[in-house]
């Protein structure tokens, strides 16, 4: 009998050491905090928040989960400038306009460019004559804004973002003749957008940032 217990010993110590080498070395994953794998779920509104996404299945992965602008004056730009040209600075449409916001010579000379091939190349200036053109525009529309926001005209709630987003489209004054005559005069453009879609998908932006202004230029 002593001589299994002589024999057992060094096995017993040798499974002791062993074990709480073990637990030093290498603690049960239940004793430490790992990090949870991030699941990103196919959000409500991205980018663009009036392009709102119909979701199916809140489960379902996102590869890109694009940054949140909410209703800000970033969004409103962005947003419109995606549905002039998808965003790109440097593209020409079939009519001549240019740009991310798709502006035309006439408008551009009107806000002090003269260069138009310039204007296309240099992002920073199209940000700055979109502002400018926006400015211009609150300035003319200042009281027709003051009047009819809040409104509505045939169903159709009026913004001040909506507003300025059909200006635009369209030139101030046209948007002037929609307002005053309670929606019967409306045009559209050569690719069919017309006030009323400007005013809607637009609708609801914060543009307080825009500060209206007579007569500016770059």
């Amino acid at each position: 009998m002593r001589k299994w217990i002589s024999k057992l010993i060094p096995l017993i110590m040798i499974f002791v050491l062993t074990s709480f080498s073990y637990n030093i070395i290498a603690p049960k994953i239940g004793t430490v905090a790992l990090p949870k794998t991030l699941k990103i779920s196919k959000p409500t509104e991205v980018l663009y928040p009036k392009y709102k996404t119909a979701i199916e299945n809140d489960d379902e992965m996102l590869s890109v989960n694009p940054p949140f602008l909410g209703d800000s004056y970033n969004a409103f730009k962005e947003a419109l400038a995606f549905k002039e040209s998808q965003g790109d600075y440097f593209v020409t449409n079939t009519l001549g306009y240019v740009g991310k916001y798709q502006f035309g010579a006439e408008t551009l000379q009107l806000l002090g460019v003269t260069n138009v091939t310039a204007f296309l190349s240099n992002p920073i200036l199209q940000e700055k004559v979109f502002y400018t053109n926006l400015s211009r525009n609150k300035w003319i529309l200042r009281r027709d804004i003051k009047r009819f926001a809040g409104r509505k005209i045939a169903g159709l709630e009026i913004t001040e973002s909506g507003i300025l987003a059909a200006a635009h489209l369209a030139g101030p004054g046209n948007v002037k003749k929609f307002l005053r005559s309670r929606g019967t005069h409306t045009v559209q453009d050569a690719y069919g957008s017309s006030i009323v879609y400007y005013m809607k998908i637009f609708a609801g932006y914060d543009v307080s940032a825009v500060k209206a202004v007579r007569n500016p230029r770059i």
